[in-house]
């Protein structure tokens, strides 16, 4: 599978800055957001976390769906395609 740079960010996601974003402000740890997603039955550690909100880990769609419905957002939040969470 080739992977695309993102080139207005330099990343391999778009959604990287708003998971930190969410996530600070819901006040919980990356080990906490894996945890949880892990509960919902993805496989995501600590590291997964950082990779993403770094932008050094591509995002698979399921992985977006997964955590817009964790934080209660749309993917178009996510993905920036929309400012309304």
């Amino acid at each position: 599978m080739k992977i695309y740079w993102n080139k207005e960010n330099n990343s391999k996601n778009l959604i990287g800055q708003r998971v930190k974003e969410l996530r600070t402000e819901k006040h919980i740890s990356q080990k906490a957001l894996a945890e949880q997603l892990q509960l919902a039955g993805y496989e995501f550690s600590d590291l997964t976390v950082l990779r993403i909100e770094q932008g050094t880990r591509f995002v698979p769609d399921y992985e977006v769906v997964a955590l817009a419905e964790f934080f209660h957002v749309s993917c178009e939040y996510l993905l920036g395609i929309k400012n309304e969470k």
